[in-house]
Parts: C-alpha cells; sequence; structure tokens
C-alpha cells in the first residue's frame, strides 16, 4: 500500500517529501516530490530484494550528483540545438545547459523542482508542478501532472499538461536501470522493436535525418548484449524510431539480467526511445544499499519523441496548445 509522503529532507527552504507504493508482489517504488523522481524500485528475488533502478539513499546527493536519476524530465526533455526555437513567426532563446544547447529542459527543468504530491490511492500517487510563462526561455504557463501507479511487478506511467498558448512539450521518465543490482549493464541482453534512428551531428544534435538501423550498431531488432566483440560495453546515447502502427499493447523494448533472473518490459505511445548506457556517469557518492556506481552503470529507457523535434518540421510535432494538451503513457514491468 502506499505509505503517507514523509519528509527525507529540504530543499529551497521547502520540504522533500516521499512516499512508497507496495505491490501485492512484494515490489516497492518510493517517489520524491523533487523531480516527481523515482528514488528506488525494489524487486523480491530468490534470497531477498533486489534494487533495479540507481539512486542514493541520501536526499542531498540528488542536486549534487545526481545525472537526472528516475527523474520526470522537461519541459522538453533531450536536447534542442542551439537552445533556441522558433514558433509562429517567433524566435525564442533558451536558458542553455549544455555547451550552446539545452538539455532537460535547462538548468532548472521540471526534474530539478519540487512538485506538489498527493496519495490517491494504496498504489498510486500524483504529482502536479506549475512551469510559469517564460520559465528557461519557454513560452506559456504549463500545468503538469504525473501519475505513477503500481500493479504487480508493472508501474504505470501517465504524463499529461495543459498551456495558455502553443508551446513545445515532451515530458520523459530518466530512470536508469540495472538489473543485476550493481557493476555496469555490459552483460544485460536487449531488444527494441525500432527499424530506424535519428541520425546526430555536433553536440548530439539530430541533423534531421532517419536512417535504417538494418548494418549499424543502433539494430537492435533482435536480442543482443550492451558490449563490442571485444567486451567493452557501447557508449549509446540514441534516439531510436519506434516502429509506426505497432501494437500498442506488446513491448517496445526488452531487457533481460546477466543470469536471466529478471526481465524488463516497456511499453509506451511514443514515437521515440533514447537508448543511453551511462557512458557519461561519474558518480563520486554511494548509491542505493552503498552500491558504487560505474560508468556504464546504468541504461535509460526514455520513451519520448523526437530530440529537437521543434526545429525539424518533419519529425513528430512538439507543440502543445490550450486547445490541445499533452498526454503520453507508459509502463514498465519488472519481473
Amino acid at each position: 500500500m502506499a505509505s503517507a509522503p514523509e519528509k527525507i529532507g529540504t530543499f529551497e527552504g521547502r520540504d522533500v517529501l516521499e512516499a512508497v507504493l507496495e505491490s501485492e508482489t512484494g515490489v516497492r517504488i518510493a517517489v520524491m516530490n523533487y523531480g516527481a523522481v523515482l528514488r528506488d524500485w525494489q524487486v523480491p528475488v530468490t534470497g531477498g530484494v533486489r534494487h533495479v533502478v540507481l539512486g542514493f539513499d541520501r536526499f542531498e546527493h540528488y542536486p549534487a550528483h545526481s545525472p537526472y536519476f528516475g527523474a520526470i524530465c522537461g519541459r522538453v526533455a533531450n536536447r534542442i540545438g542551439g537552445a533556441r526555437f522558433a514558433l509562429d513567426g517567433r524566435e525564442y532563446r533558451l536558458v542553455a545547459n549544455e555547451g550552446p544547447n539545452q538539455l532537460h529542459g535547462g538548468p532548472r527543468g521540471i526534474g530539478r523542482q519540487l512538485w506538489n504530491m498527493e496519495v490517491l490511492s494504496a498504489n498510486a500517487v500524483r504529482l502536479r508542478l506549475t512551469s510559469p510563462d517564460g520559465e528557461m526561455g519557454y513560452p506559456g504557463r504549463l500545468d503538469i501532472a504525473v501519475t505513477y501507479r503500481l500493479s504487480g511487478n508493472t508501474l504505470r506511467i501517465d504524463f499529461c499538461a495543459e498551456t495558455d498558448k502553443p508551446t513545445p512539450v515532451n515530458i520523459v521518465q530518466h530512470n536508469y536501470f540495472n538489473l543485476a543490482g550493481e557493476g555496469d549493464v555490459r552483460d544485460h541482453r536487449i531488444e527494441v522493436n525500432a527499424d530506424a534512428y535519428t541520425v546526430l551531428g555536433e553536440g548530439l544534435i539530430p541533423t534531421g535525418e532517419i536512417a535504417p538501423v538494418a548494418g549499424t550498431r543502433y539494430d537492435l531488432r533482435t536480442p543482443r548484449q550492451l558490449q563490442d566483440e571485444n567486451g567493452n560495453p557501447v557508449d549509446y546515447d540514441i534516439n531510436l524510431v519506434l516502429a509506426e502502427g505497432r501494437n500498442l499493447s506488446e513491448p517496445v523494448a526488452t531487457v533481460t539480467a546477466p543470469d536471466g533472473s529478471l526481465t524488463l518490459r516497456l511499453k509506451t505511445d511514443q514515437p521515440g526511445l533514447q537508448l543511453y548506457t551511462g557512458g557519461k556517469m561519474n558518480i563520486p557518492v554511494p548509491g542505493l544499499a552503498g552500491h558504487r556506481y560505474p560508468r556504464f552503470g546504468g541504461l535509460c529507457l526514455e520513451d519520448q519523441n523526437f530530440p529537437d523535434a521543434i526545429n525539424h518540421p518533419h519529425f513528430p510535432s512538439s507543440v502543445i496548445m490550450p486547445e490541445k494538451p499533452y498526454s503520453h503513457w507508459c509502463e514498465i514491468e519488472i519481473g
């Protein structure tokens, strides 16, 4: 059952709260109001429980050291080239935070703010945040709601947002998964139902080209390990174009633990999936249960619209309007 939110720290003079959801299968998920972060995900295994996401036991490590562990990212997750875009004849300049580009909504994106938290039921919690007009350079007020709902071994996340003027939106979950609970992810096996990928240029900004995965390292249509022929981890940070017209009741990504004990299945209604294997990770403090997280210590499966979609008219539109609110969902099963 869901616990009443408990104080676990302070941020900018306000209480940081956490609620814990627990299912009938013994899965436990901890959610904070800071960044709407999924702080911990514990799954029963033979001999005990396993932490299957990366995170910290101590809240103060999040503002100082977290590379978006478990955060809800936006307003526009991923990258916007040149930290600028044009909309309805006007150019908007955003706050850059990755060289000349903006990443995950800027230095004060929604994944780095305190949300309002409401426990809905024994297995569900909803978080709300209002981003004011002009925040990080974006037009329009944005009222955001994210709902976590746990049932058995499956977590469903629903994302909704409403605006008072046209604005781009791309809100994603940024969990780092490690089904072994420690070490790096090179021995995990992954399969993704994606026939194409968005080609990247300088600064990991899409060029606009959409290319087939066939014959590339991005061809994950049959299961493979996250390592090269020499046994080294593969440094993935790429948007995979999910198959159009697919059955939304089928997973777009499947990941299996090295020992086969756990399998992750992710379903989504989004057109893209960012696969990131933690090549930039450099975590100087201990993580959950005292684990040290190495480079490539976790993999992200960020269901999303395409990166920099606002600057590429042939990409799926990221613009919402007062009469056309934002919504998307994903389901993640681990068991």
